[in-house]
This record gives C-alpha cells, structure tokens and sequence, in this order.
C-alpha cells in the first residue's frame, strides 16, 4: 500500500468527516520529506524518532493538553526538513565544519520555512522548523530571538534536538554519556536553553525515561554498528532473522541473526556490499503508521474542530 494511501486510511477510519484531503496530503509530505532529509545522513539514523519522542515526554511533562502535545511532537519530528537544501559535502562531512560551512547549515531553517510556506498545515509546525536554534540569549539562528520572544514549541524541539546531538555517535566523536549531556543543558539554562522547559527535561532525564529512546530507532530497537563506521545501521520492526541489512555509509552488506527466540537480533557481516538499490533509502511505512496514530492525529483533530463550519 502506498504511504499516502495508507495514512489517508488511518485518518479517514478516525475522523472521516472532520480531516481534509489537503491535511492528510500534507501530512503525508512532512513525514516522507522528513524521511528523506534523515536517509541523507548515516550518522542520523533513528534522530527524528529520538526528538519526537523526547518532545513528547517534555510537552507532557510541562502539561500541554493531547492536541498540543501531538502538535509538539509533529514538530520534533520534522524540524530539519530545511537539511534537504544542504549539500552532501557539508550535511555528511566527516569532521567539524568551517566556519564557512557552519554559516551554510544554518541557512536550514530558513530552507524548511520556504518548503512550509505555502502548505495548509504550515502554522502546525514552522515554529519547529524555523526557530528551533534560537536562544533566549538571543544568539541563536536565524533571527536572533530572546527569552519571551521564542515559541515553546521551538523550545521544546531546540532542547531535545540539542540532547540527541549530545547523545549520539558522529564520525568524529563518539556520544557522550547521558549524565553529561543532562549536565551541559543545566548550566546552559537562560541563555542556550529555556529555563522553565530545560529544568523539566533534566528531572525527565534523572527519573530513567530517556535512557530507553537514547540511541534507539524505534521502541526497544537500537541502532547497530558497522565494524567500519560505527552505529550506522539501522533495523526495522518488521526486520527478521535472515535478512539483509547495510550500512548506511560505506554499504556493508549485513545478515541478521537471532541466536534465541528472545534475544535481539544480531548483525554478522557478509563481506560484500549492497548495490545501488538495496542502498537506495525506503520510509519505515510501519513506523509512520504507528506516529500517525498514537502521536499525530490528535493535532490534525484539533485543527479541524477550528476550522469555520
């Protein structure tokens, strides 16, 4: 079935009189363009899932009602849509950037909030996506907003984008332990951070519920490591014992094995590479499926209730 087919199902079976058309379209173009902007990068794998999930907890957590607390996870979900603009050399460059190059990824919001503009569900999540670098220093990007001038959900989405950076293996470093990343939002609450939603994501992360979505892509799915290139790898729920998978960077070929019924399932290599289509990226329909309805059709509820009758 095809994705947008698919979700046009979900949302139809839900509330076939109160979503249109153009919300269920649209939704389906922020989820595959998310989708695609993640594919891009093998260092990312897993990310969006991440910063959705913790967006979800901090939004509940900082009690929004449901329909805001979906809206806020849509937003973790898409927020770097803007990426799809950045080159290859610069989004997959496997050390620090430039100065030069720095200048060019921040031109991502800007980028997403182009692609936005002009759909109907745009108001939902432009804030994520254009304004998820400012800070209440006002030395964010890229507008240089200040405390009180930052949306929450931009926030919400800048401090969970932030602890998954921190969290997460990059080519040239490798994650640093939870306690630290916890740490570094700490002392930066007020000028990189939101004080009032960074204290509330640090005492998440002191009670444990971080620690199963950190480097995970999927509920109790971890990212698997290449013996090259590190945790590049990344496994489907519907993935079994006896399939294929590869490395997102430099295209080892991988079998999936299963040693017991109830042990994860284990990565040998085969030695050899994929070709140009198993390489080729495929969206997680399942994985969608299952966003859609248990975290985004609240906020597409919500948003046809307002609309006039």
């Amino acid at each position: 079935m095809k994705l947008n087919q698919l979700i046009q199902n979900l949302l139809g079976a839900r509330q076939p009189a109160q979503v249109s058309r153009p919300e269920q379209e649209l939704l389906s173009s922020l989820l595959v363009m998310a989708w695609v902007v993640e594919a891009r990068d093998p260092y990312t794998g897993g990310h969006l899932w991440r910063v959705a999930q913790f967006c979800e907890l901090l939004a509940k957590k900082a009690g929004f009602a449901a329909e805001e607390v979906a809206r806020i996870a849509l937003g973790g979900f898409v927020h770097d849509l803007g990426k799809v603009g950045i080159p290859d050399a610069v989004l997959r460059k496997p050390g620090p950037l430039s100065d030069e190059e720095y200048a060019v990824i921040k031109t991502h919001p800007d980028i997403g909030f182009r692609l936005l503009h002009a759909h109907p569900l745009a108001t939902l999540v432009e804030d994520a996506v254009r304004l998820h670098h400012e800070m209440p220093d006002g030395r964010g990007y890229p507008l240089g907003l200040k405390a009180g001038e930052i949306p929450h959900l931009a926030s919400i989405v800048g401090i969970c984008d932030a602890f998954d950076a921190m969290t997460s293996t990059r080519p040239y470093r490798a994650g640093m332990p939870q306690a630290q990343a916890l740490q570094i939002i700490g002392k930066n609450l007020g000028s990189q951070f939101d004080a009032h939603f960074g204290a509330l994501f640090i005492e998440l992360g002191e009670s444990g519920v971080l620690s199963p979505i950190i480097g995970h892509t999927d509920q109790g799915i971890p990212l698997r490591h290449c013996g090259m290139c590190g945790p590049t790898v990344v496994l489907k729920r519907a993935h079994r014992a006896g399939d294929h998978v590869f490395c997102g960077n430099c295209g080892a070929d991988y079998l999936l094995l299963q040693k017991t019924p109830d042990s994860l399932l284990e990565l040998e290599a085969t030695g050899t590479s994929g070709s140009a289509k198993d390489l080729s990226p495929e969206a997680d329909v399942e994985l969608i499926e299952r966003l859609v309805q248990h975290q985004f059709v609240p906020v597409l509820r919500e948003q046809a209730s307002s609309r006039p009758h």
